[in-house]
């Protein structure tokens, strides 16, 4: 690769300069950035390629990566440290209890609380305290572009604001409620730190004991949403829509508990991501009439 060099506190002053190749990446070595060079720009040194990365999957959280599934082995670490930089290495053995708490360990660097950026929103958070479901990037994008100005939306299950943020900043008035105080710390923080403050409601407990009046759109985003649609359906009404997320086939209980609630409905599902082998995230989108 062509390159420049230049400390790391220039990085982004010089990320516009007509001669930076934006199609690469730049190279971060400590505190020094080598920066990609267009052809016909002048160049300071040609650094070799890099090997492509065949290692195992991992995740980046803001600078911190997370490795799921089985444990790394010090070889894999090595790979990923050389191939990432990121400044500590985070194995996640899973997650327990409906408040979805990481179990994990430190296996590598530092860890503490990371700002990750995604589809125009900022997650502060820290990644051995809660969990960050960043395999659900499209759900929050379609979340985004679903979400009307005139809509009042319940996130049931907000956690630090993963879909409470995209629709706040589409202009939708959102009612956030979340059982982890962990979580309920960041959610907080994130509604500051993306300027949301006069579009979001935010509120710590069980969401059944906390909705309040009729929603235009209600977000289940837990997997034991299906168990809870009579408490969602009791704060909806004709022409709401819920998102419900689930794991297991749960079309036929979500019809039954939508007939009990004295509704009709047109129910749509989506597949977000493979959760398991046999099993996937789903959501079904219920369109109340």
């Amino acid at each position: 690769m062509r390159a420049r060099c230049v400390s790391i506190d220039k990085l982004k002053g010089v990320s516009g300069e007509p001669w930076v190749d934006r199609s690469r990446r730049p190279f971060v070595d400590g505190k020094r950035a080598f920066i990609p060079v267009k052809d016909g720009f002048f160049a300071e040194m040609v650094l070799p390629e890099r090997i492509p990365y065949r290692g195992r999957g991992y995740q980046m959280v803001g600078d911190i990566a997370l490795v799921h599934g089985d444990p790394p082995t010090s070889s894999d670490i090595v790979a990923l440290v050389d191939w990432a930089r990121p400044r500590g290495v985070i194995h996640v053995g899973g997650y327990t209890g409906p408040m979805r708490i990481p179990v994990c360990t430190r296996v590598w660097g530092t860890g503490g609380i990371v700002r990750h950026r995604e589809n125009g929103c900022t997650f502060v958070l820290d990644p051995e305290r809660v969990m960050f479901a960043q395999g659900n990037r499209e759900e929050k994008a379609h979340m985004a572009s679903v979400s009307g100005k005139s809509e009042r939306i319940a996130d049931m299950f907000a956690g630090i604001g993963y879909f409470t943020l995209p629709c706040a900043q589409a202009g939708a008035r959102v009612h956030a409620m979340e059982l982890n105080p962990e979580a309920f710390f960041f959610l907080r923080q994130n509604i500051i730190e993306n300027d949301v403050q006069a579009r979001v409601r935010a509120e710590c407990g069980d969401c059944r004991d906390l909705l309040r009046g009729t929603y235009t759109r209600m977000i289940m985003g837990h997997f034991d949403a299906p168990s809870m649609m009579a408490d969602a359906l009791a704060h909806a009404g004709p022409g709401s829509t819920l998102h419900v997320h689930g794991t297991c086939p749960a079309e036929s209980s979500i019809r039954r508990a939508v007939r009990d609630a004295g509704f009709s409905a047109t129910i749509t599902e989506r597949r977000v991501k493979k959760y398991a082998p046999g099993r996937w995230h789903r959501v079904w989108d219920v369109v109340l009439t």
